[in-house]
């Protein structure tokens, strides 16, 4: 039976960066199982910028089924953790449920893989505290303000925390994190 990889994401999650770690992982030979706060369709988005935009900005993105709820993940059936990023971390980050799991693998030092806006969970259970991160440059201050050393880079290795900042990151930030995986979880 092969390894399983956990990806926790919910609707307004950035279409990409629930799709590339996904197939990625898949191709490596891991079982990866999608988790949100229900099993349902989820409604992801596309992230993008447009000149004259101070940011960026938001069109409907892919649809994609949750295998199951934060509430039925059992982490230890789980060899690591895949967080994306989008606007979901800035309301998943209040479910008491994903905090355990989350909880969890950064107790267990399990790898875990964050993007974009996606630290904003860990933030929230207090796991980015003395570690180094990257995430998207806009929340350079939420990192600091979580206690971690922030780094605008394409991708950042703090043991087995591997982060990077957005999408046009994911070949850097899949390549570090299949390092950390082959060394801590291999495929079975």
């Amino acid at each position: 039976m092969a390894a399983k990889i956990l990806i926790v994401t919910g609707d307004a999650a950035e279409s990409l960066e629930v799709l590339y770690p996904f197939q990625r992982l898949r191709e490596e030979g891991y079982d990866v199982h999608i988790a949100a706060p229900a099993r349902k369709k989820l409604q992801f988005v596309v992230h993008d910028f447009e000149p004259g935009f101070d940011t960026y900005t938001e069109k409907p993105g892919y649809t994609w089924p949750a295998d199951l709820a934060f509430s039925e993940v059992d982490p230890g059936q789980y060899v690591a953790l895949v967080i994306p990023g989008g606007r979901a971390p800035e309301y998943l980050r209040n479910d008491p449920e994903l905090r355990k799991i989350l909880k969890s693998f950064f107790d267990s030092d399990k790898p875990v893989a964050q993007i974009c806006h996606g630290p904003l969970l860990t933030a929230a259970i207090g796991g980015l505290s003395g570690r180094r991160v990257t995430a998207y440059p806009a929340l350079e201050l939420d990192m600091q303000t979580a206690g971690a050393t922030f780094k605008d880079a394409e991708v950042v290795v703090d043991g087995t925390l591997v982060s990077a900042r957005a999408w046009p990151d994911h070949s850097g930030w899949m390549r570090e994190f299949l390092t950390v995986l082959r060394a801590k979880a291999p495929v079975t």
